[in-house]
C-alpha cells in the first residue's frame, strides 16, 4: 500500500481512498460544431500511455471528493507530485530529476507495493540504480 497526498485536504491518505480518472490536461475541441468525427473520437477515446513521467487526474472519492492531478512515473509507480485542478505541473518529462518532498512515494527497495517489476533484466537493473 502507498499513500497519496491530497492537495485539498493537505494530508497523506491511503490509496484506497482515491480513484484514477484518466489522463490530465486534455483540451476539449474549441469549436465543437465544426469538429470532425475523427477529432471527436481522438478526444473521447484515445489517451497517451507513456513509459515514464505521466500526468493523471484522480479523485479523493472517500475524502473531500475533489478532483486533482498527479505526476507519476509509470515505470516505478513513483508519485512525484500532486497539484489542484487548474494548476500546471512543475515536473514534466523534460524535468524528471526534480523531486518534491510532498509527493514522493517510493516503497522499500525503490518499488511500489502495487504493480510489478519491469519485465526485462536490463530495466530491473536500470530502475535499481
Amino acid at each position: 500500500m502507498f499513500y497519496i497526498f491530497c492537495p485539498y485536504c493537505k494530508e497523506h491518505r491511503e490509496e484506497e481512498e482515491f480513484h484514477a480518472r484518466g489522463q490530465a490536461h486534455l483540451m476539449r475541441p474549441s469549436d465543437p460544431d465544426n469538429t470532425s468525427d475523427e477529432e471527436w473520437g481522438d478526444y473521447l477515446f484515445f489517451r497517451n500511455n507513456p513509459r515514464g513521467i505521466h500526468h493523471e487526474m484522480w479523485v479523493h472519492s472517500v475524502g473531500c471528493r475533489k478532483f486533482f492531478n498527479i505526476t507519476r512515473n509509470t515505470v516505478t509507480y513513483e508519485i512525484l507530485e500532486t497539484y489542484p485542478m487548474g494548476e500546471q505541473p512543475t515536473i514534466t518529462a523534460a524535468t524528471p530529476d526534480v523531486r518534491h518532498e510532498q509527493g514522493v512515494q517510493v516503497a522499500d527497495g525503490g518499488w511500489q507495493t502495487v504493480g510489478a517489476r519491469p519485465e526485462s533484466k536490463a530495466l530491473n537493473e536500470e530502475a535499481s540504480s
